[in-house]
């Protein structure tokens, strides 16, 4: 595929990122300075592979839209797309879904942001040559993107590598010793 003029699509699962954010990390909901900065995201994607990128955050919006979030991601340069759908229907997922078989089709790279492994047979098939990456919290990404490494899947951490957060998270990783810092436990 031709690397001219290329567009990196950047799908964004807010429901788990955020789900991960508040449960997992923090074990409360995100204070709005907790949450990630959105624009480093779009800017990362734009310095690491060197092209534009389109930014689409999907939102499960059911019978409420909530506008603030909205026009804010409006500003940095996402796309909102609000989904609704029927009880229990995961539509953040089904429309994901749908997306990276709709990219299969297009001159595109692609850097999904989820740690959910609802969308592995996708990206598996997304991995013919283009780039495509991963972008999450380590140490909640499903096992099988790991594997796909291999075949090409670029992985990034949302904290460490793309810098979203303005403030470090309480967060436990494997700290390799050159970046050891015995000042961030004391």
């Amino acid at each position: 595929m031709s690397q001219a003029a290329r567009t990196t699509y950047v799908l964004v699962d807010g429901e788990n990122l955020d789900a991960t954010l508040g449960n997992s990390i923090l074990g409360r909901r995100p204070r709005p300075e907790e949450r990630p900065r959105w624009e480093r995201l779009l800017q990362f994607a734009r310095e690491r592979w060197g092209q534009d990128a389109s930014g689409l955050f999907f939102l499960a919006a059911n019978t409420e839209l909530p506008m603030a979030f909205v026009q804010a991601l409006l500003a940095i340069g996402y796309r909102p797309i609000a989904l609704s759908g029927a009880a229990g229907q995961k539509v953040v997922d089904i429309a994901i879904q749908r997306t990276l078989e709709e990219l299969r089709c297009r001159e595109a790279d692609v850097l999904l942001v989820s740690n959910d492994g609802d969308f592995v047979d996708q990206v598996e098939n997304l991995l013919d040559g283009r780039r495509v990456g991963l972008v999450g919290f380590t140490e909640f990404r499903n096992r099988d993107f790991v594997e796909l490494a291999e075949d090409g899947l670029e992985m990034f951490d949302l904290e460490y590598d793309v810098q979203a957060f303005n403030d470090r998270l309480p967060r436990v990783r494997i700290i390799p010793i050159e970046e050891f810092d015995p000042v961030q436990f004391l």
